[in-house]
């Protein structure tokens, strides 16, 4: 792994930093900078960056995605380039393009084995990132992604020192619907605010479980032995809702095209990411829901704006055309360009 120890010095503490020159020089050509937070882990927070990343990408937008997750980088997987490395010259590191709209760095692309593990203290993942904004040749963009590790450490600290005059747009917060996150993503917006990073709005992700009826995933059992009646229910909804149809397997998805199941599997107990928004003053920019779509797309690397993707499985590109995620999650861009533009500061799509 390639990465120049001289950088790993702690933040300075006066004076003039010719590194932090060098980043402002290296940003200064990508009009919009957007972090994506969290406060608590496991949220989906990397998921729907690089999903965030994929939809300006789709939209025709020169993007890139820097992932400073230096314990756990997801990036690699997230895009479909493991195994894929960085190439350095004299002019800095260049990133690894998903498209030719498209550009990931990750320390994930620096490891000599994607299983090892990265065992640093705080000035030398401060080091790195610095490393990252400072050589990193992303060259004219629209938008820098900056996928970060959940809470409120060393890391974060290091992204506002370093990006501080670089004209950061501000941060979406990703949460899920239930307390136990809630409480930690009020502290990323108390984080934001002592900080100075501008809030664009807050996403809550996993925002229960929404299936189409037709889906193969979708069974229904009975008694103690679990008898699968899934037949039975579906002959008898097919029959409610399209008399005349038969049923087959074939035209189940044809009979319950607009049929969906929806679970709370996170229950909004305080009123989720709605109820604090209106007491917070922020921005509440949407839900988004576990559908099999988004678990597909990530473990393959692939977006979910591509009208077409290729599977080893009709159900699965069924479960992809059909996503109410990808509904979900252009809605949200829609909403975040909306603020940028209201600012006159975003390209027009």
């Amino acid at each position: 792994m390639f990465i120049c120890q001289t950088t790993c010095a702690s933040l300075p503490r006066s004076g003039v930093d010719a590194d932090m020159t060098a980043i402002r020089r290296r940003l200064e050509k990508i009009k919009h900078k957007i972090l994506i937070l969290s406060g608590k882990g496991g949220v989906g927070k990397s998921t729907f960056a690089a999903q965030l990343a994929f939809g300006l990408s789709a939209r025709g937008m020169d993007v890139g995605l820097l992932d400073v997750d230096i314990c756990g980088p997801s990036a690699p997987v997230l895009f479909g380039k493991e195994g894929h490395e960085v190439h350095r010259s004299n002019s800095g590191w260049s990133p690894v393009y998903v498209s030719d709209n498209l550009a990931v760095m990750s320390v994930g692309f620096l490891l000599n084995n994607s299983d090892d593990a990265v065992i640093w203290r705080g000035p030398r993942k401060s080091g790195l990132i610095k490393q990252f904004l400072k050589d990193t040749e992303w060259g004219p963009m629209d938008f820098l992604i900056v996928d970060t590790p959940p809470g409120t450490s060393d890391e974060h600290l290091s992204m506002v020192q370093y990006m501080k005059d670089t004209g950061v747009d501000g941060a979406l917060i990703i949460t899920t619907p239930q307390e136990v996150a809630m409480a930690d993503v009020r502290k990323e917006l108390n984080f934001c605010s002592k900080v100075g990073i501008p809030i664009l709005g807050v996403v809550e992700n996993m925002s229960g479980l929404s299936l189409p009826f037709g889906s193969d995933l979708v069974s229904f059992s009975s008694g103690a032995d679990g008898s699968d009646i899934t037949g039975a229910v579906r002959d008898v909804l097919a029959a409610h809702f399209m008399p005349a149809a038969p049923r087959n397997d074939a035209d189940k998805n044809y009979i319950f095209p607009r049929l969906n199941i929806h679970v709370d599997v996170f229950p909004a107990t305080r009123g989720g990411a709605a109820f604090m928004c209106e007491q917070a003053g922020a921005n509440f920019l949407g839900r988004i829901p576990l559908d099999p779509s988004i678990a597909w797309a990530s473990e393959h690397g692939r977006s979910l704006f591509h009208t077409q993707l290729e599977t080893s499985a009709t159900d699965a590109n069924d479960e992809v055309n059909f996503s109410p995620t990808m509904t979900a999650v252009n809605m949200i861009l829609n909403q975040t360009i909306e603020l940028l533009e209201t600012h006159n500061r975003c390209p027009q799509v």
